[in-house]
């Protein structure tokens, strides 16, 4: 067969490099079908923030992405005593609940690691040469036959056949495919900061676990990054002002301190070793009725479900996500079906379980208005940690995406068999 006969490649662009993006690429780099670029804004590639939680879903990810083995143990932290998180008063240290990991894997069990571990393990996955730093994506026009025209800020253009929104919270992709849909400030801010780990472990009686210290509208929390690091996250209500949209602000350590000051003693030392940090406005938006728009356009990651980390695996969602759309377009090559057809079945998979998560949400802001009765810190902290951090929303972190999609794609199949023997038995009629 001559080349002029060959089937076009299906043209994929991603526009987005942090933990969807890379999965993503991994991916789609392995279709011999497809035609990859991906488009990050930024210069350079690096990781904002401080740790980032490693779950059980996000390790077998990375065992399906082919990418576990970059990740070198030394590099993150896990208990020692196997408990995923301990939640604990924050006013007087005790301890309210330690959460296991039952029927987890050795090589899955939690672990905690600056967020530059994980994605120079997914970084190191991925085919360099496709990947065009410094462009920012301003425009997407639909072309004829469901094509997308994508314009970038620096005057490059490109045509595409499917388009992967893996551009965060903030995501372009997404405010184009639902012009309607909109995030805003949640009126909480989070605090992060590193500090030398010697300098927190030798607080008398400090637990070197993942721990949330709670109060009543606030928390704190600690963790070992392993290679000297320790991790200083806090979470609190703040009002919205006209640096609200900022992200990544500077902040004071006497600004971040003042805000947890009816916490107890070892919280007090705690906070005093921080030297730098910075405040992260939290930003989110309601659960899209779709992850797929046009024909056309996936959104994955934070694009796909604006939550701002909500449940402390948002690494590990964003890869589910390209591994479901990757077999689902290759499923929809093999059977010479449209691009479409594949990015139903993703939506199929992927945004029922992204409903479940907000409807925990829900769940969360019942909780708050049926506490409000409540006065004392004691109480509002062992109320908040009964409702809210029970192991009732573990199935998150055990769901198995590979079973879901195996499931999803069967029940698919069985469907089109039926339609297509019933063509072909009206065609043999129509020439009888």
């Amino acid at each position: 067969m001559s080349n002029s006969n060959k089937k076009p490649k299906l043209r994929v662009a991603i526009i987005g490099a942090g933990p969807a993006g890379l999965g993503a690429a991994i991916e789609f780099q392995k279709l011999p079908f497809v035609d990859l670029r991906i488009y990050e804004q930024a210069r350079e590639l690096r990781e904002v923030g401080a740790g980032i939680s490693i779950q059980r879903n996000t390790w077998r990810m990375l065992d399906a992405l082919g990418v576990y083995d970059n990740i070198d143990r030394d590099s993150v932290f896990s208990a020692a005593d196997g408990h995923s998180v301990q939640h604990r008063n924050g006013r007087t240290g005790e301890l309210l609940q330690s959460s296991g990991q039952r029927d987890t894997p050795p090589r899955h069990k939690h672990a905690r690691a600056l967020r530059s571990v994980l994605q120079q393990a997914l970084l190191k996955g991925v085919d360099k040469t496709k990947l065009r730093l410094s462009s920012r994506l301003v425009e997407i026009r639909e072309l004829p036959k469901k094509a997308l025209s994508l314009r970038f800020e620096d005057g490059h253009l490109d045509e595409v056949d499917l388009l992967i929104g893996a551009d965060g919270v903030r995501s372009v992709v997404r405010q184009f495919s639902f012009p309607d849909h909109h995030i805003g400030y949640t009126g909480t801010t989070a605090f992060r900061a590193l500090v030398n780990a010697s300098d927190v472990l030798s607080i008398p009686n400090f637990p070197d676990a993942v721990t949330f210290w709670h109060g009543p509208t606030r928390w704190v929390y600690t963790c070992n990054l392993n290679k000297g690091i320790y991790e200083i996250t806090a979470r609190t209500d703040l009002p919205e002002t006209s640096e609200t949209v900022s992200w990544g602000q500077d902040a004071s350590p006497e600004e971040f301190i003042a805000l947890y000051k009816d916490f107890g003693p070892i919280i007090q030392d705690v906070l005093s070793k921080v030297g730098e940090v910075k405040k992260f406005p939290l930003f989110a938006g309601p659960r899209l009725s779709k992850v797929v728009s046009h024909g056309s356009i996936a959104l994955i990651g934070d694009a796909s479900h604006p939550l701002s980390g909500a449940f402390g695996a948002g690494a590990g969602f964003a890869l589910e996500d390209a591994y479901v759309l990757a077999r689902a377009v290759t499923r929809a090559h093999e059977r010479a079906l449209p691009v479409s057809n594949a990015l139903a079945l993703y939506d199929k998979v992927r945004s029922p379980h992204y409903k479940d998560m907000y409807d925990i949400l829900d769940g969360f802001g019942r909780s708050d208005t049926a506490i409000k009765g409540l006065t004392s810190f004691d109480e509002i902290v062992v109320a908040n940690v009964q409702n809210k951090w029970t192991d009732a929303h573990d199935w998150l972190y055990h769901y198995n995406v590979q079973e879901v999609w195996k499931k999803a794609y069967e029940e698919e199949d069985a469907r089109r068999i039926p339609r297509i023997n019933d063509a072909k038995e009206v065609d043999v009629h129509s020439r009888l």
